[in-house]
């Protein structure tokens, strides 16, 4: 049955839903959960917790409610593991501004943990995924190439200082960034995470009817997801995303086997990609950069044609 409070449902693929209570305020929703991509339990909840609520931000909402999501192998794990994964949470869920009200576990073979997160925002100022307009700069908040370093921690190739800048921006929340943006000639917005930026980046253009451009040089990427894609240790769902995504690309440029697959890499807790009025993104682009968000960077453009294509720079 259609409800006209739906303002954003299931069928736009956007990264929460939205309803309406009234004409000035609706309710964000959305719920995520991931297996460790870290050693560390605490780091692992703080990774975790940041990836759910970044659906919210990335919508232009603000966070405030959270429910925990937990399964945990209560036969394997001591239960001093699965608290400091809620500990790791709630520090962040209370960074957030929000507050945890309850949540469930079961009993499970595999640790996974998430949330449940209800945010607020008025609806006239949602942000979809799917409403960029042509010569929108596209900024991106976060480097990429989060899966292949956690290929590289769990093969045991990667060391303490090769994860540290990669973990520092997966625990980072989206807050600031989603701030600065709603105060800026914002179109459109998605969080970067398993569908890689390729896989996000069609999803913000295949409805639109319109193409994107980017310039493969001015993308963030952490120094070592390059040398560990060219150990050849990349994820699988680096691949699936290769073979359902890569139809949608077109090469203007040569493109080296390790930075297609940083491309087409699967992101945890990842940055937003943003598109944004060309008269503004500059001074956006600068605000972030005064806010310590010194990795943002503007990667292209929303372009007419090709329609449904990224055409690589």
């Amino acid at each position: 049955m259609h409800d006209a409070n739906v303002l954003v449902g299931m069928e736009t693929g956007d990264d929460a839903g939205v309803y309406r209570l009234s004409d000035d305020l609706a309710i964000i929703q959305t719920i995520d959960f991931i297996t460790p991509i870290v050693d560390d339990p605490y780091t692992f909840g703080q990774i975790a917790a940041a990836n759910s609520l970044s659906d919210v931000y990335a919508m232009g909402g603000r966070p405030i409610t959270a429910m925990n999501v937990v399964c945990f192998p209560t036969g394997s794990q001591e239960i001093s593991t699965l608290s400091e994964i809620l500990r790791g949470g709630l520090d962040k869920i209370r960074e957030a501004g929000a507050v945890l009200i309850g949540g469930h576990s079961v009993a499970d073979e595999e640790m996974k943990y998430g949330l449940s997160v209800t945010g607020v925002i008025n609806p006239s100022q949602i942000l979809k995924r799917n409403s960029p307009r042509v010569s929108d700069k596209l900024i991106l908040t976060k480097p990429i190439g989060t899966g292949i370093v956690a290929t590289a921690l769990k093969g045991g190739v990667a060391k303490p200082i090769d994860i540290a800048p990669a973990v520092r921006s997966m625990t980072t929340l989206n807050r600031v960034a989603a701030e600065l943006m709603c105060e800026a000639d914002v179109h459109a917005c998605t969080d970067v995470t398993g569908f890689s930026l390729i896989g996000h980046g069609y999803g913000m253009i295949k409805d639109s009817g319109l193409g994107m451009e980017i310039n493969i040089a001015s993308i963030p990427i952490f120094e070592a997801a390059k040398e560990f894609a060219g150990m050849g240790l990349v994820p699988g769902g680096a691949r699936r995303n290769i073979d359902y995504y890569s139809s949608h690309v077109k090469q203007e440029c040569e493109i080296s086997d390790e930075m297609r697959d940083i491309l087409f890499d699967p992101q945890t807790s990842g940055g937003l990609l943003i598109a944004v009025s060309s008269d503004t993104a500059d001074e956006l682009l600068n605000k972030m950069h005064r806010n310590n968000i010194a990795d943002a960077a503007i990667i292209g453009r929303i372009i007419n044609e090709p329609k449904g294509k990224i055409v690589i720079m």
